[in-house]
């Protein structure tokens, strides 16, 4: 018999869900919860096999009673239930430790097997949440933006002082037109477009020192 706990705000949900789930044969409702704070305290008192958790809801959320319970009771697996399928809501599901993940218009059988695959310690998604984990994986991650040069640095803080592309090539012995390339390429990599706000940038990230010091 597979003991499990359902977890929605919405008393008809969680009403109809209970009573689905009654009449199965190899499934027994353990208790109700409305909010993920309720449910943490219910997961110690029943010690279900498996957490039927919506996301969104009073107190606590259900990715933050979702950590709490895979954390403190390891045999216990959680199978999200919701309506929501954006990339956050999945992603955050996932990475609190969520056995499964099904939308609320799962048909009857596939949410029955989808438990009990979850009780057997497997992984359960939805097809649309998993094409959208399968996207987010094939995505490569976007570069890591580039640092400054030590030498762009050198002419950022002359920008800094208020020097002009003349006055920083003449301090610098360098030409006016490698001045403005410098400054192109730190425009580039601090994702600024104007002098004033590379500087002020720089300072923020710590690249140049505060005025004054």
């Amino acid at each position: 018999m597979i003991r499990v706990l359902v977890v929605d705000d919405h008393p008809v949900v969680r009403s109809g869900l209970t009573g689905m789930l009654s009449v199965t044969e190899d499934i027994s409702v353990v208790g109700e919860a409305g909010d993920g704070s309720e449910a943490v305290a219910l997961v110690e008192s029943t010690r279900p096999d498996v957490v039927l958790m919506d996301l969104r809801m009073p107190r606590m959320d259900g990715v933050t009673a979702t950590g709490a319970i895979v954390s403190g009771y390891p045999s216990t697996r959680v199978l999200v239930l919701t309506t929501y399928d954006t990339d956050t809501d999945i992603l955050h599901a996932v990475e609190a430790g969520a056995a499964g993940y099904l939308l609320k218009d799962t048909p009857h059988a596939e949410l029955l097997n989808g438990i009990r695959a979850a009780a057997r310690g497997e992984t359960v998604l939805a097809p649309p949440v998993a094409a959208r984990l399968m996207s987010r994986l094939r995505t490569p991650p976007a570069p890591a933006a580039a640092s400054p040069s030590p030498r762009e640095l050198e002419v950022l803080a002359a920008v800094a002082r208020g020097l002009s592309n003349a006055e920083i090539g003449r301090e610098l012995f360098i030409g006016e037109a490698t001045v403005k390339t410098h400054l192109q390429r730190l425009f580039a990599k601090l994702d600024v477009d104007d002098r004033t706000r590379a500087v002020t940038v720089a300072i923020e990230r710590g690249l140049l020192p505060s005025p004054g010091r």
